[in-house]
């Protein structure tokens, strides 16, 4: 049976909720967008990944190539926009269908795995994971860096022909746990607490939700946060 908690809040510092969820057992779809461009054009981008993701997995398309959708139709939205900053959105994305799950992500928007402890499944499009790779700073370093929230990839912004729309395929059986969530949890919340809070068996995937969303607030709240929690009993 699959139970699952969601939440989004704006954050202490932002005047927009840019970031976008989605959340369907029914089609076995789970998603979160981080939207970027301002003057309310991140919320736009983000809303047009969610929809677009929806529409071509309900209609029986594979994750991937709906994240290909998605990108074509944030482009085509930004081609007939004056404003000379484009609109783009990260995201981060996840069907289920019996025990097998697939997960498709673009941008620095994590998916983590919990199956007993915490692991990221997902490898983030940044700056900072190029030079974590390259071994010019650590993991601790990358927290704190200056650079920290620029992406190397997004939807709306790279272009189409560098796209990369990563996927990953597994078993999720029972007991099993994956979180999607946007940057604005994990710049104020490190892996350690979020593993804690997963491994609490006293309190539902919605109750998770809401604790890592107060525990980003407690941390600073300096992004808008989104959680999305899909739990395997």
């Amino acid at each position: 049976m699959i139970e699952f908690g969601h939440g989004t809040h704006i954050g202490l510092r932002r005047e927009h909720n840019e970031d976008t969820y989605y959340a369907d057992a029914d089609i076995g779809l789970w998603l979160v967008a981080d939207g970027m461009g301002g003057h309310a054009h991140g919320e736009v981008a983000s809303a047009l990944a969610r929809d677009a993701v929806v529409r071509e997995v309900g209609s029986g398309g594979s994750l991937a190539q709906a994240v290909q959708s998605a990108d074509a139709d944030i482009l085509q939205l930004s081609g007939r926009r004056s404003e000379a900053l484009p609109m783009g959105t990260t995201i981060v994305a996840l069907h289920v269908s019996g025990t097998e799950y697939e997960a498709c992500w673009v941008g620095d928007s994590r998916i983590y795995l919990w199956d007993g402890a915490l692991k990221q499944i997902s490898q983030d499009h940044s700056y900072v994971q190029e030079l974590i790779k390259q071994g010019a700073i650590t993991q601790e370093q990358a927290r704190t860096h200056p650079h920290r929230n620029v992406v190397t990839q997004a939807l709306g912004v790279t272009d189409p022909q560098s796209l990369r729309v990563e996927t990953l395929r597994g078993r999720f059986g029972p007991g099993m746990q994956v979180l999607l969530c946007s940057d604005g949890l994990t710049e104020e919340v490190d892996d350690k607490q979020i593993s804690a809070i997963l491994a609490r068996e006293d309190l539902s995937a919605q109750e998770c939700v809401d604790h890592l969303i107060l525990a980003a607030l407690d941390g600073g709240g300096s992004d808008n946060v989104t959680a999305v929690l899909v739990r395997n009993r």
